[in-house]
């Protein structure tokens, strides 16, 4: 898995329309983001937010989950999530951005 297909599947994901054809659940979003995180930052040393941060709480628990994950498998996991999500949209433009990607793999 290179950094260009993660970089443009977080291009991807960050410019998802909120009224198109690929519509991630929250489950998914915090699948994003904690891989995000982990890949781009690495393990996770912030302060536990408080209890009536549930927004903070649930991405912080989320990242924290993957504690110790290689750069490299974050990235799969990321672009993979992406690529079935966009699968199963179906659409011209969904397929058309699994064709980006996977013509990104393995190259760098």
């Amino acid at each position: 898995m290179s950094k260009g297909q993660f970089d443009k599947a977080v291009e991807i994901v960050q410019s998802l329309p909120t009224d198109g054809p690929v519509q991630p659940s929250t489950d998914d979003k915090l699948f994003f983001y904690k891989y995000y995180k982990q890949a781009t930052i690495g393990d996770n040393t912030t302060s536990k937010p408080g209890l009536l941060d549930f927004t903070g709480k649930a991405k912080w628990e989320a990242w924290n989950t993957v504690k110790g994950t290689e750069q490299s498998v974050c990235y799969k996991q990321y672009v993979d999530k992406l690529i079935e999500l966009l699968k199963k949209a179906g659409d011209a433009d969904s397929l058309k951005r699994v064709e980006e990607l996977e013509a990104l793999a393995g190259k760098e």
